[in-house]
């Protein structure tokens, strides 16, 4: 490489110390995340983020007022661009309505279930009595626009006649609680359990789909 092309490239690149401090956002969330799922809420403290982050309390504050503004930034900025994702998705789609249900089913698990999002779920279940400002705040960002998702998807199938008239609010709760108990689950009581006993994603998520396909078919007598 030519000697002014390099000498170019080293004055226009941030100096290593600005490349950090512009990462640090991101390193801090991600501190969070691994804290919150591994200890709670409320066992986690700011110091320890900090440091699992490589920096100081004090560099924490210039980011963050405190731990709940930074549990709020962790769940804004990871699972509520996901949800967007998914409506989005459905939004531009002409796929037929079961491929989109098979799409968010599996999808929701690989992107969240499936990943260390989910212990955020577990946590929240676990304190959220000690907690309820954050616990609506996650009804608001999280389980209202996921469920809105899921609804969406069964109100165009009904609407196309893919599938059969049905409640869909109750539809949304019943078919949507398996799965969450599957990522808290598995945050929770199944680590600690007999591997027998746990049967693996693909396979559950299979299986519920082909209920709820079954339950939505047109023409089927409503339960």
């Amino acid at each position: 490489m030519p000697a002014i092309t390099q000498t170019r490239q080293k004055a226009t690149r941030p100096p290593r110390w600005e490349r950090r401090k512009e990462s640090r956002h991101a390193e801090l969330i991600d501190a969070a995340l691994e804290l919150f799922v591994a200890r709670g809420y409320d066992a986690t403290r700011l110091e320890d983020i900090a440091a699992r982050a490589g920096v100081s309390k004090g560099t924490l504050y210039l980011y963050f007022a405190g731990k709940e503004d930074l549990f709020k930034a962790l769940v804004s900025e990871t699972i509520v661009p996901l949800i967007q994702s998914f409506g989005e998705g459905i939004t531009r789609s002409r796929a037929p309505s079961d491929e989109l249900l098979r799409r968010f089913f599996f999808g929701w698990w690989s992107k969240v279930g499936a990943t260390k999002l989910s212990g955020i779920a577990k946590m929240m279940v676990a304190e959220a009595h000690n907690f309820p400002d954050m616990a609506r705040f996650f009804q608001k960002e999280v389980i209202t626009p996921a469920s809105q998702v899921l609804a969406a998807i069964l109100e165009r199938g009904i609407a196309r006649g893919e599938f059969r008239p049905l409640d869909v609010e109750v539809a949304v709760n019943l078919w949507m609680a398996p799965i969450a108990l599957k990522a808290i689950w598995s945050h929770s009581i199944g680590p600690c359990c007999a591997s027998e006993l746990t049967i693996e994603p693909d396979r559950f998520l299979s299986a519920h789909l082909e209920f709820v396909l079954r339950a939505l078919a047109p023409g089927r007598t409503p339960l």
